[in-house]
């Protein structure tokens, strides 16, 4: 596929994106592009189709048409898990954890998204395998000490507050080393104090990783601080309604009358 328009900078370029759901148009000819270390929001409604352009970026699901650049190349009909290892990494909604996994298993399991030696090299526990894995323990913990979770390395994530499942969570999508990092709802289900928190959380991890990130989120407070040097895109009905800075989009009035007016006592 031509790689045309598509400059060195931007990592990701989303082009005409469109996808149905039997009669039902999820994404509409949506277009989005994202500059190598930016960080950027996903706005809208619900049913407006932000989780389904994440599961398009990560084929989870497949578009009906357009196409989807990761540093200017094609990564349409490219398995999620090779996805993975090109560089992209994603938390969920409804948090995806191994309960029964402490968090530093989890953390440890993400990092071994890009295996580093063989099957063979396991069982016989060769010295390069047993340097990996050290290099992996000390990895994990430094993750769990950037979300602030180092003191409940060794505890069940099913045991930890919903708050911090959310920070690991965030730990276990960073261990896959992504180019580019795709938060959907960060803060659901947090109360003001939590969310503050998790912007400081979101802006550290920002600029100590440099990943390019994209955000979902409702908490209109996290979305205007964390983008207050970038832009946010909103959708509404699958469509894109409009792009802009914070205030751009604060002042918008079609984003007032499809989004925003709704939720300004919320």
């Amino acid at each position: 596929m031509s790689n045309q328009n598509v400059t060195a900078e931007n990592i990701l370029s989303i082009r005409n994106l469109t996808v149905d759901f039997g009669g039902v148009r999820a994404v509409n000819n949506l277009s989005l592009t994202l500059k190598t270390g930016e960080m950027v929001a996903l706005i809208g409604p619900n049913g407006a189709g932000k989780t389904t352009v994440f599961n398009l970026i990560t084929n989870a699901i497949k578009p009906t048409s357009g196409e989807i650049m990761l540093s200017g190349r094609s990564i349409l009909g490219v398995s999620p898990d090779r996805i993975c290892r090109a560089g992209i990494s994603r938390t969920f909604q409804n948090i995806r954890l191994f309960p029964q996994m402490t968090a530093y298993e989890n953390v440890e399991l993400g990092l071994h998204s890009h295996p580093q030696y063989s099957l063979a090299e396991a069982f016989i526990r060769t010295n390069r395998a047993r340097s990996i894995e050290k290099e992996s323990r000390k990895k994990a913990l430094e993750l769990l000490e950037m979300v602030n979770l180092q003191e409940h390395a060794n505890a069940k994530a099913s045991s930890l507050p919903y708050g911090l499942q959310r920070r690991l969570e965030i730990a276990r999508a960073m261990a896959a080393a992504p180019k580019l990092l795709l938060l959907d709802e960060p803060a659901a289900g947090m109360n003001e104090d939590e969310c503050n928190d998790l912007i400081e959380l979101v802006r550290k991890i920002h600029i100590a990783m440099q990943f390019s990130i994209i955000v979902i989120e409702h908490h209109m407070a996290v979305v205007m601080d964390l983008c207050r040097d970038s832009r946010i895109y909103v959708l509404s009905l699958g469509s894109l309604l409009a792009v802009g800075t914070p205030l751009e989009i604060q002042n918008n009035e079609q984003v007032i009358k499809a989004y925003l007016g709704e939720r300004k006592n919320g």
